[in-house]
């Protein structure tokens, strides 16, 4: 029997870099602590996210673009060591900027990701990803989305037909835009939050991580709700709406095996009857 230590942190970040690496490195040390050995960092972590999802974008430069290969990720994988850490950014290719999250360990870059897609008016500020694929590191086999990737059940099942035996969803996640409630924990967009949470680890049957930010940025207030799920959709571990970390242990392959022995929802789809109906119509 082999147990993973993971971790998923809500906590807040902004425009300052030098500042982030210290709140990542401060994170990472904390985690190491704990001995975690997957640690899961919020949408954005590197630079801030937006100040507003209304069509402002011109009043806001936007959080610094780094490339995969500069010196920002080379400095996160070595804050990482020996610990696997995902985190966002703001990624820069050629003239074109990605809403994206990477996974590194002190060996460097494991995987990347693009967030596919979004939301509001997101696109005014970042291209589009076109892609979901899982990969192989350490502690497992994962994939990777973003924020409001999750929203499409086709997301997650993408990684876990690929492999995915955990699944990392790094999000920038505010409260409602209207209707807001003084008090988060009743807000309807958390609650949104968390259930897409435990139907993505559910009806693919893989474990779950899900970060976020904290707190407030410009315009935005985040749920937080840091979490872990198991893969039968129930929550390990979890932050509430504060910063802080979601810390859980689990044997990941016997946590898998044992959720889908009896009714295994990967083993038993029908992809051949899920096809629209000819003549149907569709949007």
């Amino acid at each position: 029997m082999s147990t993973l230590r993971m971790a998923a942190v809500a906590a807040e970040f902004g425009r300052d870099l030098e500042e982030d690496f210290a709140i990542a490195e401060r994170l990472i040390k904390e985690a190491r602590e704990q001995g975690v050995g997957l640690l899961a960092l919020p949408e954005a972590c590197l630079g801030g996210y937006l100040l507003s999802l209304d069509d402002d974008s011109a009043l806001d430069e936007g959080p610094p673009a780094l490339a995969l290969d500069g010196p920002e990720i080379r400095r996160l994988a070595a804050l990482a060591g020996e610990l696997t850490v995902v985190a966002g950014y703001c990624e820069v290719s050629g003239d074109t900027r990605y809403n994206s999250v990477v996974c590194v360990t002190g060996d460097g870059v494991l995987g990347n990701h693009r967030k596919v897609h979004q939301p509001l008016s997101e696109d005014a500020s970042y291209s589009s990803g076109d892609r979901f694929h899982a990969f192989d590191t350490p502690v497992g086999r994962i994939g990777m989305m973003i924020c409001y990737d999750k929203a499409f059940p086709e997301s997650a099942r993408a990684l876990a037909l690929d492999g995915a035996e955990i699944g990392v969803c790094v999000s920038a996640w505010p409260g409602a835009r209207t209707n807001a409630s003084a008090d988060l924990e009743k807000d309807r967009w958390k609650r949104r939050f968390d259930l897409f949470d435990r139907a993505r680890a559910l009806e693919n049957q893989i474990v779950w991580l899900s970060a976020n930010q904290a707190g407030t940025f410009g315009s935005l207030r985040f749920v937080g709700s840091a979490k872990v799920v198991d893969p039968g959709g129930e929550i390990l571990a979890d932050t509430g709406v504060a910063s802080g970390i979601a810390v859980a242990e689990l044997d990941v392959a016997q946590a898998l095996e044992t959720a889908r022995r009896s009714m295994g929802h990967l083993r038993d789809r029908r992809p051949e009857t899920y096809g629209p109906a000819p003549g149907a119509v569709t949007v």
